[in-house]
């Protein structure tokens, strides 16, 4: 048997929106050429822009189409930056688990002269809002918190954060990549300023992605070039991916509650499953406020490379943190922000779920992740070390 359980990383394209992309894929016109076929491509992306909106109970206009969610946060971020700049407050709050399109985009800004002050996340993994308020300042111009974590998948309390920021006058980003098709996204009753989403990740197709920006601002130019996106996100605009996603975005909305109950299921037997199998592990994230497809655990003894490798050698396709940071050997920031010993930060697996898996694959799972846990401990010296006393156990 083979399990996909990476859902986190990335999504099987939906038949639906492939089936919606498939005219557009062979579509010679160019959706801002003027002639009649043009004007038939920019209608069906306009047509996109509507839908998608209603899915976010937002307005078309607020709808602004990009490569993915890296270059929606990029975009948001540096937008709220030169808002704040303007009004001359250069401080910025944010969390310590953010994702590297985040966080590397605030190092940017710290270079230009921002502020940059970053919230503890705790063991739980989730912001407090009593202490993200406590920590505003006159000068903050942001407040940028991820809607759910896409390596331990913990929701965060954004209506409260929205709640907060609205309060005190100040911009609110988040970025909504991992809770697209999970969690309900209606951007007015979270209290959104600015939000990115990327089709991947609710089996729409890749390099497609849309910025959220409230009415009333206007995102700054990444690139320079024509006038695509009303001026402000120039190139040819990539239709056939547009079409996808809102295909696959309306497929999200309408299964998202009776598809939450059942992921959740599944999440919750093999959290209790693994735990109950496998000695001294834990756990990463609350056990309730987290996704419903997200599994993620800490494993003392062995390391998440050689355990993924071992798991691919019996047709389990897991990660161990975001695809992102695949390939560096710095233990995951997420498991340091939560406290994690550095040790047990190179410990962590996570299993993601989506709609196409099965109780079969669950049982797959339970069965055959403890034996490789198993079998890798008792090559480990330090394991063995534990087992016979000569060192102490991290986890209980």
């Amino acid at each position: 048997m083979e399990v996909y359980a990476d859902n986190a990383a990335t999504t099987t394209l939906s038949e639906r929106a492939l089936d919606a992309m498939l005219p557009y894929l062979r579509m010679s016109a160019n959706p801002s050429s003027l002639h009649r076929p043009g004007l038939a491509a920019g209608a069906a992306l306009e047509d996109a822009r509507e839908r998608i909106a209603a899915c976010l109970n937002a307005s078309p206009r607020e709808i602004w189409f990009t490569s993915g969610g890296t270059e929606a946060d990029n975009q948001a971020l540096l937008t709220a930056a030169s808002i704040g700049k303007r009004q001359g407050k250069m401080h910025i709050l944010t969390s310590a688990f953010e994702h590297h399109a985040v966080l590397n985009t605030l190092k940017k800004l710290e270079g230009q002269g921002f502020i940059v002050e970053t919230l503890d996340v705790h063991e739980d993994g989730l912001v407090v809002p009593q202490e993200l308020e406590a920590a505003l300042r006159p000068d903050t111009s942001l407040v940028s918190v991820m809607y759910a974590n896409n390596e331990i998948g913990t929701i965060q309390p954004i209506r409260e954060i929205g709640q907060i920021c609205k309060k005190h006058g100040i911009l609110f980003h988040s970025d909504a990549v991992q809770a697209a098709g999970q969690l309900p996204l209606d951007m007015q009753a979270l209290g959104l300023d600015l939000s990115a989403l990327s089709a991947h990740k609710f089996h729409g197709p890749k390099g497609t992605g849309l910025l959220y920006a409230r009415r009333g601002i206007h995102p700054e130019r990444l690139m320079e070039g024509g006038a695509q996106e009303r001026g402000k996100r120039p190139g040819t605009e990539n239709l056939p991916g547009v079409i996808g996603m809102a295909a696959a975005l309306e497929e999200a909305t309408e299964e998202r509650e009776a598809l939450g109950k059942r992921l959740t299921t599944m999440r919750d037997r093999l959290i209790h499953g693994l735990l109950a199998a496998i000695p001294h592990a834990a756990l990463n994230g609350d056990p309730i406020r987290r996704l419903p497809g997200n599994v993620n655990l800490c494993i003392e003894g062995v390391e998440s490379e050689v355990l993924l490798l071992r798991l691919d050698q019996l047709g389990i396709f897991a990660s161990a943190a975001s695809a992102c940071t695949a390939g560096s050997l710095e233990p995951s920031h997420v498991m340091l922000a939560i406290h994690r010993p550095y040790e047990l930060a190179h410990s962590s697996l996570r299993l993601s779920l989506s709609r196409e898996n099965t109780d079969e694959e669950i049982d797959y799972l339970l069965k055959e992740i403890p034996q490789a846990v198993a079998a890798l401990r008792e090559q480990s010296p330090l394991w063995l070390d534990r087992l016979h006393g000569r060192r102490s156990y991290l986890l209980p």
